[in-house]
Parts: structure tokens; sequence; C-alpha cells
């Protein structure tokens, strides 16, 4: 049997239903989500959760969907970790059946301490069917016909995973890349020794080291590193493009951030066009993917033991400072429309109920539950109600950075009073020397004003300042390394909190550079 026959002959034997990929439409994917939530429900009935929360009475009601919204509080991680301490410290059978031998560490984008959210084997087997349903709409295109006999580059945190007696902890990548299938590792790359690195620097250096030894067919990971390591190929062997060496690299698949910044810079390390497929993997688990190049969205992953909810993202549920209200409601698949933003909630088979993982989305497409991530609950700027979206700053500053022809991989923005007065405090990663930092300020201003009609009328009224300073990207990255956050899926934060934007400052006065 030839290699490729043998891997599609593994994946099918492994249970992957291409008719959820494919075959696809909003009542049906409604009607899965019902199934879903009372599987859930009936595992977990017996768990400390289950019955603290009656389980069983839930299963037997005759909407258990609005059973489940009545009895079970939406949880943010505050709430739900007293209930994964005790998991953590080896307690059996606390929010799921047994105990999780894996906590993802999860801190966000470099903010506050690290959180430790549950990875269970039925969770694992969960993110394992999403990502072979990802592989088929990948092979789907028009990829090289051995594209399952080639090799998978998968960038993500280390494998070393820290050990505290009973659980293991570490980057989810980290945690799902120890645990992939025995018929899966022949084909993926860079390899345990190069994945048990911890150190960035050293990691790349090994990948640098090994890539003519690859046949490198799709690569996936956070864009920042992902552009680092092929600029890095390309300079060492003194190539004119990264298919000088991998001839064969047809596709890309990241997750977590805007592609924009960096998509210009990738494709001009490219000696033929690429595919980008876009990943919603979170700590919580495998909320979506795309399904097909240029998609809308990201269709959500069904059948795949998550069952969501949706809390508009407005001021009857979340407060000026996005923090739930008390009386917020969440809507099911069947009662969202493609107008509202909402913040996402996941049950899923790791013991996370109700919760509140913090980002927020739009449909694309409701009919095909096809979703773009619009920002965070936190990560947004609403001093006086301008009401500024991360997806309006993504917006913004790409739609800047064509107009003065120049890349903008990083930014980060804060909002301030200053002796009653409010604004905004911009800094942005550019390497053009040459670029005029004010006259980049004043036309970042005019497309935000384009953009959203709040900031609009603030702008004119109330949020009077708004300064601008321009770093070298190095700077950004620095500080990232500062934290312990190079490389993996570690991400700048597009909104400083204050903590965040004090130990900034610091770091730029340290440098002695910027304006602060």
């Amino acid at each position: 049997m030839s290699k490729r026959m043998d891997f599609l002959g593994q994946l099918f034997h492994r249970g992957t239903n291409i008719t959820d990929i494919f075959s696809f439409n909003r009542p049906k994917a409604i009607k899965w989500q019902e199934k879903t939530l009372k599987k859930l429900l009936y595992k977990a009935r017996n768990t400390e959760f289950g019955k603290t929360y009656q389980f069983d009475n839930i299963l037997i009601s005759h909407h258990a969907a609005n059973e489940f919204r009545e009895k079970v509080p939406i949880h943010k991680y505050e709430t739900m970790h007293l209930w994964w301490k005790r998991e953590y410290s080896g307690e059996n059978n606390i929010t799921w059946p047994g105990r999780p031998r894996y906590f993802a560490l999860s801190s966000g984008t470099t903010e506050g301490s690290s959180k430790y959210i549950p990875v269970t084997d039925d969770q694992l087997k969960s993110i394992l069917r999403a990502s072979r349903r990802q592989l088929f709409a990948v092979f789907r295109t028009d990829v090289p016909k051995d594209f399952f006999t080639k090799n998978y580059l998968m960038i993500g945190g280390s494998t070393d995973l820290n050990f505290n007696g009973v659980s293991y902890s570490g980057d989810l990548s980290g945690i799902t890349t120890s645990n992939v299938p025995l018929w899966f590792e022949r084909f993926a790359k860079p390899g345990e020794e190069i994945q048990r690195q911890r150190d960035w620097h050293k990691k790349l250096e090994l990948m640098v080291a090994s890539a003519p030894d690859w046949d490198v067919v799709m690569v996936a990971g956070a864009p920042a590193w992902i552009k680092i390591l092929l600029e890095t190929v390309i300079d060492r062997y003194g190539l004119e493009n990264i298919h000088q060496i991998w001839p064969n690299f047809s596709v890309y698949t990241w997750g977590a951030v805007s592609i924009a910044p960096y998509k210009k810079q990738l494709d001009a390390m490219m000696g033929t066009p690429i595919k980008y497929f876009e990943t919603y993997l979170a700590s919580e688990g495998f909320v979506a993917f795309e399904t097909k190049p240029e998609a809308s969205g990201m269709r959500l992953v069904l059948r795949n033991n998550t069952y969501f909810e949706f809390v508009p993202f407005n001021e009857n549920n979340f407060d000026e400072n996005g923090e739930l209200l008390p009386n917020a409601k969440a809507l099911t698949l069947a009662e969202i429309d493609e107008e509202t933003e909402y913040a996402i909630l996941l049950t899923t088979c790791a013991g996370a109920w109700r919760y509140l993982i913090g980002d927020t989305i739009k449909f694309t497409d409701a009919e095909s539950c096809e979703i773009k991530i619009t920002g965070r609950i936190k990560h947004y700027l609403s001093l006086c109600g301008e009401h500024l979206t991360v997806e309006n700053m993504n917006e913004g500053v790409q739609r800047t950075a064509e107009e003065f022809g120049v890349e903008i991989p990083e930014f980060t923005v804060k909002g301030y009073k200053d002796n009653g007065n409010m604004g905004h405090h911009w800094f942005v990663a550019c390497d053009n020397k040459d670029l005029d930092a004010e006259k980049f300020r004043e036309k970042l201003d005019a497309n935000l004003n384009l953009l959203n009609d709040d900031y609009a009328v603030e702008r004119k009224h109330v949020l009077r300042n708004m300064k601008l300073e321009v770093l070298p990207e190095s700077v950004f990255l620095g500080w990232l390394e500062k934290h312990g956050k190079l490389g993996g899926q570690s991400k700048f934060p597009r909104v400083m909190s204050d903590k965040n934007y004090e130990d900034w400052c610091q770091y730029l006065v340290s440098l002695k550079v910027g304006a602060v």
C-alpha cells in the first residue's frame, strides 16, 4: 500500500466524518448541538459539578438547553478555577469523569498570572478529530497529490512539560504535540528533540539547521514566529524564496491573531502562491477552522464534544470594562444573527461549563455557522464611549500601512486620562526609518473615524488626544522575550492593561527609545 493511501486509511479508520465538513446546514448543526449538550451532561452527571448543578434533572427536562441556561451560571476563570484546582491537586470526578493528566497554561497576551485549563484525554481526542477534519478540508484544494506523505512543520510550545507530581502543564500546542499518534509522527516536524526546547533561539537555530532535510508541504504556527523562521532560513542558505528549499510548501495555517499585518511579508518570501487557512484552537478547545481558502470565516467545529453559547457583547451584558453583568443572557446557535457581536461560551469534555473564554466573534455566515474573531472582551477601548474594537484597530492599522507602503507587524495602544482630557497612546512597529510618525498618526486617526462612528463622534468632543510612537519591531519582540513569551503561540497585546503599560514604559526607558 502506498504511503498516501496508508495515511488516508489511518485517518478514516479513526472516525473522521467528512460529512461534518462538506454536507452541512444550520438546522443540522442545531440538532448536533442539542445532542452534544445532552451527551456532555450525561457523561458528567455523577461528577461533583454535575451533582451540584443537578445534571440529572436537566437531562429529563423537556428543553435541556433552556434548563441548562437556568440551572448553570456562566463561569469565568475565577469561578471555574475553584473546581479545576482540585483536579490539579489530584482529585477525581470533579468537573469531568476521572482526572485530567494535563493542564494548558494560558495567560492570554502576557497579562497576569498563568491560568491552568484542564485538558482531558477526551479533549485530546476531540482536538485530534478536528485536526483531521481540517486536513481533509485542505486536501480538497489543489495541493500536491502526495500531500499526505510529506512533512508538516508545526511550531508551538515546548513539549518539555512541567510536572507537579500529579499533573503535567504547559502550552496547549506542546501538550497536543506530545500526544500525536504514532502513525503521524513520521510526518511531523520539527521532531521531539527540537520540540522539547524551551529556548526559542535554540529551537530556531535547530530548525534552520534541519530545514534542508525536510520536505515541508504545510506549516502551522503563529505568524510572527513563522515569519522569523522563514526569513532566517532564506538568509542562512542564500535563497531568493522559501520554495527553493521547500518546493512543495503549499499551505499555511495559523490562529489567534490577524494575518493581515504579516501576509504581505510572508507572500514576499514565496516562490509560488500558497493557501492560507485560519484556525481557532483555544486553550479550552478546538473552536473553528476555515474549510476552504478565502472563506467568509471559520466554521464552528460541531459534533466534537463542544457545546457553544453566545452572549451579545453589549451594555446589557457587559460593563464598560468588559466585565460580565450578573443578568447576562446567552443565546444558542438557533438564536444568533449576523449583525451582533458575541462573547463566546464553551461547554466541553474537559470540564469547562458555560465558560467565558474572553474572545468576541461575529457570524460571517449564519447558515454555514462561519465566524470571525473580532477581539477580546477586555481588549477594546471605550474611555468615553468610543467603542474601538480590536477589529477596528487591525483594519485601521492595515489600511494606513498600505497607504504609506510600509509593514506594521505589531502594534499596541493604551487609553489614558490626563488632567481631565482623554486620549489613546499608540505604539507601532516599523523598521522603515523614513516613516513620518505624525503623518501616520493623522492618517490612522482618519481611518479609524471612517471605520467607527462612535470613535468619530468622541474625537470631536471628549477624546481630544491621540499620540503615536514608531519603534523597531525588535523592541516588541524584546518585550515578549523579557516575559518569557518568545515562540509558541505567544502574541503581543493589542490593548495594554495598566500593569502592562507601566512595565512597557519602564522597558522603553531602559532601552532609551520612545517618548514615554
